[in-house]
Formats: structure tokens, sequence, C-alpha cells
């Protein structure tokens, strides 16, 4: 098995998709996970404004929604979590994905200052924030805010984790990469975006350059940029296409230096460190 073969196999890429079925899939998964277990009550996601939320988010609705009406308990809700650092760029695609979704609730949870003070605390002790790793402060700090939200409201913290994404490690330990749920995952980003259209999404909401927007020297840096690929290379590669190999080099590297964050803490007990 080639290393192509073994990262399809791992993230559970299919070539091809029924984007009616996938949408099926993700809000069966949600309302059974909430279903198993009693004492929730709510899902919890950040919404940015761009793709991976957007229809996460949906899927999150549509799960509640069918869970209130299948079971006659108007406790569950989905709770859309608008976090941005100060003022964001693209807050009218944040107001144009609610206006989509429409999600029982949005709280608006500015990390601005908590971010600042992070850093000051930091800057007191000796340890002086590079604009990298103030980015990576902002991720956490938007993490931190929906667990407290989710603490408070019996709730499950919903990840937009997918493919393209999880393939080259592009997300912070612990930012969003922490959650408890990830629906859209073995999705790449074409395939998102079919479900998205099937949806019936505003086309602008999934076709606009994907960003982290983390880095205050480099604001909204596009993901390819940082990458050095396209999405439609990573896409093509998780379909089990044959690249340039200097392309599938590229993409194979970031999936081997980033395997720390796919997995959970390493113990005595795994073989990952020998």
């Amino acid at each position: 098995m080639t290393l192509q073969q073994e990262i399809i196999q791992a993230l559970g890429v299919q070539p091809q998709i029924d984007p009616q079925q996938e949408i099926r899939r993700s809000v069966d998964f949600l309302k059974a996970y909430l279903s198993r277990y009693p004492f929730l009550k709510s899902l919890v996601l950040g919404l940015s404004g761009g793709q991976d939320s957007t229809l996460t988010g949906t899927l999150c609705q549509m799960a509640i929604r069918e869970l209130r009406e299948e079971t006659g308990d108007n406790s569950y809700q989905f709770i859309a979590v608008r976090l941005p650092y100060g003022v964001q760029a693209d807050e009218q695609d944040c107001q144009d994905a609610i206006n989509f979704i429409q999600p029982d609730r949005v709280l608006t949870v500015n990390i601005k200052a908590a971010v600042l003070a992070s850093e000051q605390t930091l800057k007191d002790a000796g340890i002086t924030l590079s604009d990298f790793v103030r980015g990576n402060e902002k991720a956490r700090e938007r993490m931190k805010a929906q667990y407290s939200i989710a603490g408070m409201t019996h709730g499950v913290v919903v990840g937009t984790d997918h493919a393209a994404e999880a393939v080259t490690g592009f997300f912070t330990k612990y930012g969003d990469g922490g959650t408890d749920i990830n629906p859209i995952f073995r999705l790449n980003k074409r395939q998102g975006k079919q479900l998205l259209q099937s949806l019936g999404c505003p086309e602008h909401l999934y076709i606009k350059a994907p960003t982290a927007d983390l880095e205050d020297d480099r604001p909204s840096l596009p993901d390819e940029a940082a990458l050095g690929v396209t999405y439609a290379q990573i896409d093509d590669y998780l379909e089990g296409k044959t690249l340039d190999n200097a392309v599938s080099q590229i993409i194979e590297s970031w999936y081997i230096k980033t395997e720390h964050k796919r997995r959970p803490p390493i113990t005595v007990f795994d073989d990952f460190w020998k």
C-alpha cells in the first residue's frame, strides 16, 4: 500500500459521493450521539462565515430541529458562537451564514481582551509571543470559550475538521482541533462544497478563499498560500488521483510532520515515540 492509499484509508475519503446521502449521514450521526447521552441538550459551534463552519452549522441545526420534532423535547438547541478578535474583516459573511443557517441561538464572544491579557501575562513571565504563536493563542481562546458555553448548556463542542484539513494538520492543536465531535470528517473541500450546493447555500460563502486569519502581520492569509498547495490538489490527492510528484511530496510532508495533531497524547504504551 502506498502512503497515499494509507492516508486515504485513514481519513475515510471516498473518490465520489452522493451529497444527499452524506448530509443524512452527518445529521443522523449528530442525532445518534445526543440521543445516546440524554443529559446532552446542545450543540455548540464557532461560526466564522467560511465554508466549513457554514456547512457544519447547517447540519447541526438540521439535527437539532429533527430531534425536537421526533422527541418532543424542546430543550434541544443549536448554539452558534461568533468569536471575533476585535472587528472581523468578513463580518458580513458571518451574518450571511447566520441568516442561512437560522441557529436557535447566537452568542458573540469577542476574544481580543482575553488574548491580549494572556499575552501580557506571558510577557510578564519573560515570554514574548511571536505573531504566529499569538495566532494559536487566538484559536485556543476561541475553543476555551466554546467549552465554557457547552459546560453551561449541557452541550458538546462541534468541530469543522475535514479530510483536506486533517491531511495537512492545518489546525491549532487544542484550538480548533480540540472538539468533541466532527460531523464532516471524511469529506474533502470539494465535497463540502457539493453538500452546501445541495443545501441551497449562498454561493459566496463557499467559493471565497479559505483563511484561518490568525496572524496580525499577514491578515486574511489564504490557506493555500500558507500550505504551498491548492485545495484542488489536496482534494485530487485524497480522491486517489495521480499528481505531480512535487505536489504529492508537499502534501505527504505536511501529513507526516503533523501526525502528532491527529493523535491523543502519547504515553509509554504508544509506539509513536520510538
